[in-house]
């Protein structure tokens, strides 16, 4: 057999973006010159490894076994390049991060930006979605996600803080409305879903005292959003009560344009920094690792009222 690696990290960013259109951009090539490079290691290889047709590109089983073990040994290769030519203490080289929008936007970013600065050759590729990605076959190589305890056995997760949600609403809506006394009390409410939660109808509360049962109540989602910040914002107009993470309600809470609707029912989700875990781990991405959970360390700003 003879392959190439620059056919092999094509063939890999063809995976990972999902089109030959996606991996020519982030290799400034031409479509062609990718096809052809995919064509030239199925060659060498002796065996099919995508498919092709006018929906995309999928991959054939001996394609999706042939990209876990490539990758990881690229990567490993990657890192051996990297340590040799990095000063000591400077990073170099990619690392892919996915994390919330609104997360990402208000709090990692102005981190890791400052990661950049001390690391000027750190290539930070940082995707922001809302939705729940794929971090293994997405090819990232950290994930952020804020949720209840995982369940993915395929994952890593490591710890980085605890922040929660709260019911709340604007003081306009309270006056016009009144508050739930109760958490039976929010179905007689207008309420503001969130879109990417399955259970849109449905909120879930801790167990309260001694009580192991987690706490449901119905809602009414008059509004739907796939942003919690558009969400936070229908709050503030008076649109209905809201369920929002404190990170997002925080600032509107210390102004007053928001209010806590049911003030002893918070909601503690944890701040996950999520790896897979059949991954080889770089030392730039252990080094980032490290870095957040310093950085997560410290007081969280949104948790800081006057």
């Amino acid at each position: 057999m003879r392959y190439r690696l620059d056919d092999i990290e094509a063939f890999l960013l063809v995976m990972e973006t999902g089109s030959f259109t996606a991996a020519a951009l982030r290799l400034d090539l031409s479509k062609s010159a990718i096809s052809k490079r995919i064509n030239d290691l199925e060659q060498a290889l002796g065996t099919q490894l995508l498919h092709r047709s006018t929906r995309g590109v999928v991959a054939t089983d001996r394609g999706q076994v042939f990209y876990q073990k490539a990758r990881e040994l690229v990567l490993q290769l990657d890192d051996a390049a990297t340590a040799t030519i990095e000063e000591e203490g400077n990073l170099c080289g990619q690392v892919r991060i996915a994390a919330p929008m609104t997360f990402g936007r208000k709090y990692l970013g102005p981190m890791l930006f400052e990661l950049m600065q001390q690391h000027p050759n750190l290539d930070l590729i940082i995707d922001l979605d809302d939705r729940m990605v794929d971090v293994d076959g997405g090819g990232y190589d950290l994930a952020i996600r804020i949720t209840q305890p995982l369940k993915d056995m395929s994952l890593i997760a490591r710890k980085l803080a605890v922040s929660r949600r709260i019911v709340c609403c604007s003081p306009d809506y309270a006056m016009r409305h009144g508050l739930p006394k109760s958490l039976d009390d929010l179905a007689a409410h207008r309420c503001i879903g969130y879109a990417y939660v399955h259970s849109g109808q449905l909120w879930q509360f801790e167990p309260a005292g001694q009580d192991s049962r987690i706490r449901t109540a119905v809602v009414k989602s008059t509004l739907v959003f796939n942003n919690g910040e558009v969400m936070c914002d229908a709050a503030i107009a008076g649109l209905g009560i809201c369920l929002l993470p404190l990170f997002i309600a925080a600032e509107a809470l210390r102004d007053g344009r928001l209010i806590e609707a049911l003030p002893d029912t918070p909601i503690p989700d944890t701040i996950y920094a999520l790896y897979p875990s059949r991954r080889f781990q770089s030392h730039k991405v252990r080094a980032v690792l490290d870095y957040l959970r310093n950085q997560f360390s410290r007081p969280l700003p949104w948790e800081i009222m006057p």
